[in-house]
């Protein structure tokens, strides 16, 4: 692919490259940022190579990212992975550098970038990283490392190979990075754990649920709620997927309030296209898979009430 080239050719004119990714970041935003790190300091030695955004502990398994000072990016090239919109772009040093790129797989809504490669069809971030590895496999290095994190990501984007963005290609992939040194298993495992307190949240959102006749399903985690499970920023990403385990439930919207008193929405589905709903709500992401916000509580109704809308309209 000629983008793929422009990309290379762009990278090998560049000392400094500084790699960002999404906030509040999940496997595949980490793996592949981490992933393609290793990739370039493996291929090109010469250049430095910085992965940037807040460390959470509960991804130090992953790696960890780098302090990095301003001056660096004055001459660097910025890669941003993962991310669909500027927004969602965690350390806005990233329109500090001498050039952008951007390389997702969610829907191209915000068009940043000097250059953008954006596939939608591709499972994960960390499949389109594999593929430019593989395509120039010739010039370019992975290392076991490597190997592990793009494994990791796809793994987390798939939901354990799950979700209906696997194709056959993705599989491929998949069989390809399992054959580098790293236990595929291991990593698999290392994605399903729990810790107690997340196993007790577990436990509430069953409990807790809102199902309504339509098969749309939410749950208001407020910081009341939150607050005796004593659980990191990161931690109810794990409790994402768990609605939709139960038969009767079609989409879903998680509800987790932040610190200054507003709500992030995590917003699931079977079936019901949800994106354009969520750009309503100041967000986006996949037709299946997106994230909105909402500002108080009269918004979450409002919110619910269009969700339970969208669902029947999708039965009739």
């Amino acid at each position: 692919m000629a983008v793929q080239e422009d990309i290379l050719n762009v990278i090998k004119q560049y000392k400094t490259i500084i790699i960002h990714r999404h906030k509040h970041p999940d496997p595949d935003a980490i793996g592949s940022q981490m992933g393609l790190a290793e990739i370039l300091k493996a291929s090109f030695p010469d250049k430095e190579v910085y992965c940037v955004g807040k460390q959470y502990p509960g991804f130090d398994w992953l790696g960890k990212v780098d302090e990095v000072e301003d001056k660096k990016y004055e001459d660097a090239l910025v890669l941003v992975l993962d991310t669909a919109n500027q927004p969602r772009i965690d350390d806005d040093r990233y329109s500090k550098g001498k050039m952008l790129i951007k390389i997702d797989h969610h829907p191209n809504d915000d068009a940043f970038g000097d250059i953008q490669w954006v596939e939608p069809e591709s499972s994960s971030t960390s499949e389109l990283i594999f593929d430019f590895f593989n395509h120039f496999s010739q010039e370019l290095k992975l290392t076991d490392n490597g190997a592990r994190l793009l494994y990791a990501g796809i793994v987390g984007d798939t939901g354990r190979f799950m979700y209906p963005s696997t194709s056959s290609h993705t599989l491929e992939v998949a069989a390809a990075l399992t054959t580098y040194g790293f236990s595929a298993s291991d990593v698999n495992k290392k994605e399903d754990e729990i810790d107690l307190p997340l196993a007790r949240l577990s436990a509430y959102v069953y409990e807790n649920l809102n199902i309504l006749d339509s098969g749309a399903a939410y749950l208001v985690l407020s910081n009341e709620v939150l607050k005796p499970f004593n659980l990191g920023d990161d931690s109810t990403s794990a409790i994402v997927p768990l609605p939709g385990k139960i038969k009767d439930v079609l989409t879903w919207a998680i509800f987790v309030q932040q610190k200054d008193g507003t709500y992030r929405i995590r917003l699931r589905s079977k079936g019901p296209a949800i994106n354009e709903l969520a750009k309503n709500y100041g967000g986006g992401g996949h037709p299946l898979a997106s994230g909105a916000v909402a500002a108080d509580e009269d918004t979450i109704k409002k919110f619910i009430k269009d969700l339970d809308s969208l669902v029947t309209q999708y039965k009739k």
